[in-house]
């Protein structure tokens, strides 16, 4: 009987925990525009991330909840200082999976989202 009260509890702590899990986004921004870029962010819906600095042909990355929906945005400065900004793909809220961003020259990005869920 002992035995089976165990395994129910485990059970009953495997379930708790699993549902407890918040649905996230992982966010990568990868520097594809030949020269460092500055004062680096990235706004969601809610909230924004960002880096101080971004060395060419470098990838950070960022983990993030969605709470609302909208456009995500990215903007920077280039070693010229220029401050380009570019709108992405719009998302929601409960959605999870990947999103990818590539700066490219010219104050150009490109927007890669393998999300899911939300709406």
């Amino acid at each position: 009987m002992s035995r089976k009260i165990l395994a129910l509890g485990i059970l009953a702590l495997l379930g708790l925990s699993s549902a407890c899990r918040s649905p996230h986004v992982e966010i990568s921004v990868e520097n594809r525009t030949g020269a460092e870029v500055r004062l680096l962010e990235v706004d969601y819906p809610s909230a924004s991330f960002g880096a101080d600095a971004l060395a060419a042909g470098a990838t950070m990355h960022y983990k993030v909840q969605l709470q609302d929906k909208g456009p995500i945005k990215v903007q920077y400065m280039t070693p010229d200082h220029k401050h380009p900004q570019t709108t992405g793909p719009e998302i929601f809220e409960g959605q999870y999976g990947e999103l990818d961003i590539v700066l490219l020259p010219g104050g150009k990005a490109e927007f890669h989202p393998e999300l899911h869920g939300g709406k």
